[in-house]
């Protein structure tokens, strides 16, 4: 397939698109508000089918909840608890998809051991349970992507996982599931979906819904934050995939009906992988939630809470509270136990908690226990709830609602559809050898950018054919090359400094520095690729600078009100536009539509 870079260009050209929409003729089939992976599964759903889509995101691809999830994808072994098992069935079919066919290359098998109390009935009901959920992945129609469940002794266990407290556990069911780099799944869906037709545009916000004088939506008003020109934008469907902004985005249309959404904070902390001694995950039930200890990289990601979230929606941040929370429940299974000064990373995401009905009006398709889909008015199509594992049956769903009738003529076929990077994987795998030989690559730094790119490391190494330099590490982030940064750039659709440290890598919280140190290299790969000044440029490092130091001031606060004060000194590199009762109430930006979400944050 053509392989279509995300690059500022393309982005005028999606805008230029959408301005034409207006034109006799020029009307979009579909208009997706939100660039997390429900939203981008729903375009990639969408284009596929052959239907015109445009997709648009208020501020960068993922930057809510889908950049902020726990990094796995997984059945739901939790729900077994709740006799799921449609939900868990449907989870597993989707994991092993992602795994086998659609994202080999981002999506890679992490086993998690389950430790046990009891030597008799818990090892007998753990292990039934774990044994139900290979089975239902075993009925998925899929081919097997994981290895069967094993129970361990303890000593088995504390082979696999040397710093668990030799007390903690009589031994343990060991299972598989899998992990994902979330922000760049999102990314990797809005590029395939681009590359088939998509007219995609991140930094565009949504200011209004276009209706007639009877209420139906025939599309929006959209406005370039970059430049601030508004554009209007004609649609026969709009669909609303902005999840916690759910509710928000629906009034624009000037209806009462829709789904009612309420926010939940999830946190995660990340340790360097040196600190606790183990190859595997430990799943842990505690009172108030699940909490993983993964391995990821060169560290582990430990996570999460559960807690209700009633400040502005822009900016979720980790408090005191909740980071002594998480390592107080890690350190009673740990046998070295962490401190705070252990911590080089938080983030804090926010799960789109669906709440039962629909408001007055509003027609429905309860399709899952996890997500619903709805009509306030005719031509507007939400969708609410969910998880990231599920994105591609949550898109599908929403797309058929939309389409109604046709779409038994019209049906989805992105179970078949592999996203960018997965096509000539396997060829690309068995010249990595080859590949490391040339650029001076050893192993983990080729699992590294495989595990990134897939079959798109081609497209790097040309990069690093023009000019030598790049495939050296950077020197004050040494786990990326420069390639990748300037790559995040010229392919990947990052408009701002702050895009590559949140999105396109991970130095915003796998450094302790927030990856401030390298702000200055990074700038100057940069600069080129987006046509900076000088003046631009030091803007970009002030604005993530000042971003960095408040979210470490905030994880110092005690409370979220008290959190959210401090975050919120720190101005946006490209604000959004207050709208409605925000400008009346004299509240700060942090307006919703246009947002995305994936599904929890916890997830």
């Amino acid at each position: 397939m053509r392989t279509a870079p995300l690059t500022a260009q393309a982005r005028q050209d999606a805008l230029a698109a959408m301005r034409r929409s207006s034109e006799p003729g020029g009307e979009l089939d579909v208009l997706v508000i939100g660039g997390g992976v429900t939203g981008a599964g729903i375009a990639l759903d969408a284009v596929t089918r052959g239907l015109s889509t445009a997709v648009v995101e208020a501020q960068d691809w993922a930057s809510g909840t889908s950049s902020r999830s726990s990094k796995l994808v997984h059945g739901g072994l939790r729900y077994l608890q709740m006799l799921d098992f449609h939900l868990v069935r449907e989870a597993l079919t989707e994991r092993d998809l992602l795994i086998t066919r659609i994202a080999p290359h981002l999506v890679k098998p992490v086993s998690f051991l389950y430790p046990l109390e009891n030597r008799v009935w818990e090892r007998a009901y753990v292990g039934a349970g774990v044994a139900l959920y290979d089975t239902l992945a075993s009925v998925s129609g899929t081919r097997r992507a994981m290895p069967i469940h094993q129970h361990l002794t303890r000593k088995g266990m504390e082979r696999l996982f040397p710093d668990l407290r030799h007390d903690a556990a009589v031994g343990a069911v060991r299972y598989w599931d899998a992990s994902v780099d979330d922000a760049r799944l999102v990314e990797t869906l809005v590029r395939t979906a681009v590359s088939y037709g998509a007219h995609a545009s991140s930094r565009t916000q949504v200011v209004g819904l276009e209706t007639t004088d009877g209420g139906a939506v025939t599309g929006a008003r959209v406005r370039d934050l970059e430049t601030g020109e508004e554009i209007a934008v004609r649609a026969r469907q709009v669909i609303n995939a902005t999840g916690v902004w759910t509710e928000q985005t629906e009034s624009l249309a000037g209806s009462e009906g829709g789904l009612r959404v309420l926010a939940s904070k999830g946190i995660h902390i990340v340790v360097p992988r040196q600190r606790i001694e183990g190859n595997t995950g430990l799943i842990l039930q505690t009172e108030k939630s699940v909490l993983f200890i993964i391995p990821w990289s060169r560290y582990w990601v430990i996570g999460t809470t559960d807690t209700p979230w009633e400040q502005e929606l822009t900016h979720p941040v980790a408090t005191s509270a909740d980071i002594d929370y998480v390592i107080d429940h890690a350190n009673q299974v740990l046998s070295r136990p962490l401190t705070r000064d252990d911590v080089i990373g938080t983030w804090a995401g926010l799960r789109p908690l669906l709440q039962p009905g629909t408001k007055e009006g509003t027609s429905s398709a309860k399709v899952s226990r996890e997500h619903t889909v709805a009509s306030p008015t005719p031509g507007l199509t939400v969708i609410a709830g969910g998880k990231l594992t599920t994105y591609r049956v949550m898109a599908k769903d929403a797309v058929d609602f939309a389409l109604g009738s046709r779409a038994t003529t019209l049906p989805s076929i992105t179970q078949d559809v592999p996203l960018v990077g997965a096509e000539g994987l396997r060829v690309v795998q068995r010249q990595s050898r080859a590949i490391a030989a040339r650029y001076g690559w050893d192993r983990p730094r080729m699992d590294h950018l495989l595990h990134r790119y897939g079959s798109l490391l081609q497209e790097l190494t040309d990069l690093c054919d023009e000019r030598p330099e790049l495939a050296r590490p950077l020197p004050h982030a040494p786990a990326y090359i420069g390639a990748e940064i300037v790559y995040a750039a010229s392919h990947e659709g990052a408009l701002h400094l702050d895009d590559v440290m949140m999105h396109r890598t991970r130095l915003n919280y796998e450094q302790s520095d927030k990856g401030v140190g390298a702000l200055e290299e990074i700038a100057d790969l940069v600069a080129p690729v987006l046509g900076w000044d000088d003046a631009t440029r030091r803007r970009e490092i002030e604005a993530y600078v000042a971003r960095a130091e408040a979210e470490d001031a905030a994880a110092a606060e005690p409370d979220d009100a008290a959190a959210e004060r401090v975050r919120l000194r720190a101005t946006d590199v490209a604000p959004l536009v207050p709208l409605g009762d925000e400008v009346d109430a004299g509240t700060k930006p942090g307006s919703p539509a246009g947002r995305g979400t994936s599904g929890p944050a916890g997830t």
